[in-house]
């Protein structure tokens, strides 16, 4: 139902703020066998948002994320990516929406047989066979530039760092140019410095390219420093959803529980 400010908007008006909604999750419900991982789950990312997932191991955040990007079907709910429910979606139409989407996986996932050069190209080399090899070089060692690993381009992913991996990932997952990014653990096993530059160049990243993010993450100081929103899980539901200083002022047990741990 459209609100009272929204039929007083024009039709352009209106027509770019339901454009704006780039991640709109409805009502999810995911069950494996007789568990039940995520209850009823509603979360909606803008354009240039960045909303961090917190909770506890086993709350289903990372199937959160599998969800959005079309590796697992919910049992029932809705899942609109820019506008398209992708639950009935044909492989075909869904490489299609996932093309646009940028995905950073927990342990960076660098292809270890290819160099840091040949891993950010790769989804380059599979998706846009219409670029020279010469524009797919500028892009790759532009990509590069923007994460700080320049230097590093015929390297192999043994001989650098876990946060140069990351930087690297990061990289590739922006190579089509993406409206949505989405981050599993962007600092799990980093020390505390490293996980602070990756904060700082999700941030960067994030101020330049206007994506909707989601971030997946144990680390509150990360999703503190580089969140618009938070929203924490338990037991497959949302029990909260605001800002770091709106979880603060809760009186829910669990939420002072997890914020006094983390």
């Amino acid at each position: 139902m459209e609100t009272i400010e929204q039929i007083a908007m024009t039709p352009d008006a209106l027509e770019k703020t339901r454009d704006a909604t780039a991640i709109a999750v409805d009502d999810i419900y995911k069950s494996f066998g007789s568990q039940r991982v995520l209850d009823g789950v509603s979360l909606t990312v803008t354009r240039g948002e960045t909303l961090a997932v917190l909770g506890r191991s086993g709350t289903g955040k990372s199937v959160l994320l599998r969800l959005i990007i079309g590796l697992e079907k919910p049992d029932s709910g809705s899942v609109r990516i820019l506008g398209q429910e992708i639950a009935g979606m044909g492989i075909d139409q869904l490489g299609e929406v996932r093309k646009k989407m940028g995905f950073l996986f927990q342990h960076a996932a660098l292809y270890d047989s290819l160099t840091v050069e040949q891993n950010v190209a790769f989804p380059l080399q599979h998706h846009k066979k219409a670029m020279s090899k010469s524009e797919q070089g500028d892009r790759v060692r532009q990509l590069l530039a923007e994460v700080g690993m320049e230097g590093h381009l015929e390297k192999m992913p043994s001989d650098i760092s876990g946060g140069m991996q990351k930087r690297v990932g990061l990289a590739r997952a922006l190579a089509l140019e993406p409206d949505i990014l989405l981050l599993d653990e962007p600092t799990a096993g980093l020390d505390p410095i490293s996980g602070g530059e990756i904060d700082d160049l999700v941030l960067k990243l994030q101020a330049e390219h206007h994506m909707a993010s989601i971030v997946v993450t144990h680390d509150l100081h990360s999703a503190k420093a580089i969140a618009d929103r938070l929203a924490l899980i338990n037991d497959g539901r949302v029990v909260i959803e605001g800002s770091f200083e709106e979880l603060q002022k809760s009186d829910i047990e669990f939420v002072r529980e997890f914020l006094g741990h983390s």
